[in-house]
């Protein structure tokens, strides 16, 4: 069945449109817990980010699960993945997140994740979404569940990242910069370092509820290269506005990815690694730097939850997009913002080498997106013969050292067109030539 409500990553969308208006999240809240109730689950636990309106969603979302007779844990902000750790270490049965990740303050969302710390499965979000087109029936008065704020959920979270860094001594002489998007991190990233002994220097680290995302963190890298540069630290490292996002800049003010983290960690591991998994975007330059060194890469598609399955079936524990969701699956559930990064300074610390050094083993190549409005979506272009001939005879051009990849956007009337080779000038002509093909064909 189609989902209607849930996309890739939970609910999504601008204040006050679609499900992000208060009457919807409290009946969301309801029919989610109604389906625990029904498996004979009643605890969950919610959190959520700086941006101001999560203290409207987290009181619909209190009301609802409180009206299906489930108990509620109250945990204010904190960073997404730390939701999916203290879940299981309080032994709820779900975990909410309202957040709407690396998007403006103007927009929010929620996430779910299992008793077991795991984005939830479709088949719960679609008995969510059924459940949710009913009417709402408040359960007995005798019946209804409670709701208790836990103080001591930072401590905790900041005790189990410490607990993952196990390099050969700490971060005591490094000059780091954190840029924690005035966002969920604010309030942990900066005593996890501090106590792993790093010198540390913040930015982004006084949000007000509008300024989460505005022109800092992982998706906005300008003011964390100039702070790095401007203070001679060894390394920069920038958090999205719910922590599940990690970017690095090293001592150069240059910007270490998603793709060039993997192939760290990856290269750097303390055990042999197999393979690992990446998206259809992540960056030849990776998989042929990984082939060198005897390592596979799987490529998912768009989102972390592609990533995870892939990882759960192939058996692996290293995989991330490259827009900095990491997953390190033999530390923590899901993508760790600053799980991920002190796992790279694991590996930094024990080889001795800086963050510039590790990541000049792998060769970014040129690439270029081009985006190109249709009037209609489309959902199979692998049908359009046109298109296809079109690609063979790209690929043909760009030979062994490039890629193509023609995706339609899933959530606008776009085609993606990406190619990627060692030649910049060819790479661009043979972009122009694939979207002047697709505006040809679709618009």
């Amino acid at each position: 069945m189609q989902k209607k409500y849930f996309g890739t990553d939970g609910i999504r969308n601008r204040v006050g449109s679609g499900m992000i208006r208060p009457d919807q999240i409290l009946k969301l809240g309801w029919a989610t817990g109604k389906v625990l109730k029904a498996r004979g689950e009643s605890k969950v636990m919610i959190g959520k980010d700086t941006r101001i309106s999560g203290y409207m969603f987290e009181s619909a979302l209190e009301a609802g699960f409180i009206s299906a007779g489930v108990d509620v844990m109250l945990l204010g902000p904190m960073p997404t993945p730390a939701i999916a750790y203290l879940t299981q270490t309080f032994h709820a049965d779900a975990g909410i997140v309202i957040s709407a990740s690396h998007n403006p303050h103007h927009d929010n969302g929620i996430k779910f994740f299992s008793s077991k710390g795991r984005k939830i499965s479709d088949e719960v979000e679609l008995e969510i979404e059924a459940l949710f087109e009913g009417d709402l029936e408040v359960a007995p008065s005798e019946l209804l569940g409670k709701a208790k704020r836990i103080e001591d959920a930072a401590g905790r979270y900041i005790e189990f990242c410490k607990s993952t860094y196990d390099a050969k001594q700490k971060l005591d002489g490094l000059n780091i910069v954190l840029d924690c998007a005035n966002g969920a991190t604010y309030h942990i990233a900066p005593s996890v370092f501090e106590e792993l002994g790093a010198n540390v220097s913040t930015i982004g680290d006084k949000p007000d509820g509008i300024n989460i995302n505005q022109a800092c963190g992982a998706t906005s890298l300008k003011a964390l290269q100039l702070k790095v540069l401007e203070l001679g630290a060894d390394l920069g490292i920038a958090f999205d506005g719910d922590g599940d996002r990690v970017m690095m800049v090293d001592h150069k003010g240059e910007v270490v990815d998603g793709d060039e983290i993997l192939y760290i960690l990856a290269v750097g591991s303390k055990t042999p690694v197999a393979g690992v998994v990446g998206t259809v975007m992540s960056n030849l330059g990776l998989e042929l730097a990984l082939k060198n060194q005897g390592i596979q890469l799987q490529r998912a598609a768009v989102g972390d939850r592609y990533v995870m399955e892939k990882l759960t079936k192939a058996g692996w524990s290293l995989g991330a997009e490259a827009s900095g969701h990491v997953l390190c699956l033999d530390k923590t559930t899901t993508g760790d913002g600053i799980v991920a990064a002190l796992q790279v300074m694991r590996v930094l610390v024990d080889s001795g080498r800086n963050l510039h050094e590790m990541k000049r083993g792998m060769t970014k190549f040129p690439n270029v997106l081009k985006n190109i409005k249709i009037e209609n979506q489309v959902k199979d272009l692998q049908a359009n013969l046109t298109i296809q001939a079109e690609i063979e005879k790209v690929e043909a051009k760009l030979g062994e050292d490039g890629r193509v990849l023609i995706r339609p956007s899933g959530t606008e009337p776009l085609i993606r067109v990406m190619v990627e080779g060692k030649d910049l000038s060819l790479v661009e002509a043979c972009a122009n030539q694939l979207a002047e093909a697709v505006e040809s064909e679709f618009s």
